[in-house]
C-alpha cells in the first residue's frame, strides 16, 4: 500500500486550526487503501505523530524511520493554513522531492495567498472585486486619502494571512490607525478594503480525475459584526445555510464563476471561493486554496449536503495524482 502523509501545523497563527483540519483529513483517508501518517510541521521541526510517539522526518528524502524501518512517502495532503502550506513553499519542497500532493501548485498557492495580487490578477479577467488600497509597513500614508478612496465603513486586513486573523471593520476615521496597527503586527502588507453590505456566500470547487464540480453554495450569517476567526470556527457564532437561500439563476452564476476562477488560477484539488452579493452584483472576496477541513468547516459540510463523503473525494484526489 502507498504511504500517505497528511501535513498539519505550520508557522502561522492558524496552527491550532490546521491541527484540527489535519486530524479530520487523516481520519477520512481510507486506511483500507493506504498507510496514512500525520506529519506535524512547525519551523524546522517536522515529525510523524503516532500516538504519543514522534518520529523525525528526514527532509533529505521525505521519509522517517520507525523500529529500524525506513518509510518513504508516496503522496502528501497539505492541511496547513498559512505559511508554509498555503503560500507555495511546502509545495515547492514536494516538487523538488518528486512527491505528488493534493492541492494547488506553487504558482496558484503563492498567487492566491497574496490577496492584493490575486484580486488584481482576477480583475483583469473581469472578476468583480471590492475596491482596495494596499499599504506596506513603514510607508507614509494619509488616513483621509485612504478613506476618500475606499469609504466608510471599510475592512482592514493583513494581505497574506488566513482565517480572518487581524481583520477589523472600521466604522469611523478615528479607528483606522489602531486597525492598521493590529494588521501590521501580523503582516508587512495590509489591505484597506471597501465594505460591501450584502449576503456572504461561499462555494467549494473540486477537480480531480473524473470529479469536476462546484459544491452547494453556503450562506453565512455571522452573529458578530462580520465573519471573523471566532465566527468561522465556533459553531455558536454563525449560522450557515447549505444550500444558500438564493435564486437558481444566482446559484448558477456563482458556481460558474467559481469554476472559472479555479481554471484561471490553474488550481488543483479542492478550493473554496468567498463572495459578497449585493443585489445582482457578485463581488469575489478571497480564494482559499487550503480551505478549513475541520468537521465544522464549509467544505466537509458542502460534501455532506451533496450526499457525498469526504473519504470518497479524498480517494479520487489521491488516486488522480498517484496515477497521473
Amino acid at each position: 500500500m502507498k504511504n500517505i502523509a497528511v501535513f498539519a501545523g505550520g508557522n502561522s497563527s492558524e496552527y491550532e486550526v490546521s491541527i484540527k483540519s489535519g486530524n479530520n483529513i487523516f481520519d477520512q483517508v481510507d486506511e483500507t487503501r493506504y498507510n496514512k501518517y500525520l506529519v506535524i510541521l512547525k519551523g524546522r521541526d517536522w515529525h510523524v505523530q503516532i500516538g504519543d510517539e514522534a518520529y523525525p522526518v528526514d527532509k533529505n528524502d521525505f521519509s522517517f524511520t520507525r523500529n529500524g524501518e525506513k518509510i518513504m512517502f508516496d503522496f502528501a495532503y497539505i492541511t496547513i493554513h498559512g505559511n508554509p502550506g498555503e503560500n507555495g513553499l511546502l509545495q515547492g519542497y514536494l516538487d523538488m522531492m518528486g512527491v505528488p500532493y493534493g492541492g494547488c501548485n506553487v504558482l496558484a498557492s503563492a498567487l492566491t495567498f497574496d490577496k492584493h495580487t490575486c484580486n488584481t490578477y482576477l480583475k483583469s479577467f473581469g472578476v468583480n472585486v471590492a475596491n482596495s488600497v494596499m499599504l506596506t509597513r513603514g510607508m507614509e500614508y494619509d488616513v483621509n486619502e485612504i478613506i476618500g478612496e475606499v469609504g466608510l465603513p471599510c475592512f482592514v486586513k493583513p494581505n497574506a494571512e488566513g482565517s480572518s486573523f487581524g481583520v477589523t471593520k472600521v466604522k469611523e476615521a478615528g479607528q483606522l490607525e489602531e486597525a492598521l496597527k493590529t494588521a501590521f503586527a501580523l503582516c508587512r502588507e495590509v489591505l484597506v478594503e471597501t465594505f460591501i453590505d450584502g449576503t456572504e456566500l461561499t462555494c467549494g470547487v473540486v477537480k480531480a480525475g473524473d470529479l469536476d464540480f462546484a459544491m452547494p453554495i453556503a450562506e453565512v450569517i455571522p452573529k458578530k459584526e462580520f465573519f471573523d476567526f471566532e465566527a468561522k470556527y465556533d459553531p455558536k457564532m454563525s449560522d450557515e445555510i447549505i444550500p444558500a437561500r438564493v435564486s437558481p439563476e444566482l446559484t448558477h452564476r456563482i458556481k460558474t464563476l467559481s469554476s472559472m476562477i479555479y481554471d484561471i488560477l490553474r488550481c488543483d484539488g479542492i478550493i473554496r471561493v468567498d463572495y459578497i452579493v449585493r443585489g445582482d452584483e457578485i463581488f469575489m472576496l478571497e480564494v482559499n486554496t487550503t480551505p478549513g477541513m475541520t468537521s465544522n468547516s464549509f467544505v466537509p459540510k458542502m460534501v455532506r449536503a451533496m450526499g457525498g463523503t469526504l473519504r470518497d473525494v479524498l480517494t479520487k484526489i489521491i488516486e488522480s495524482k498517484l496515477n497521473g
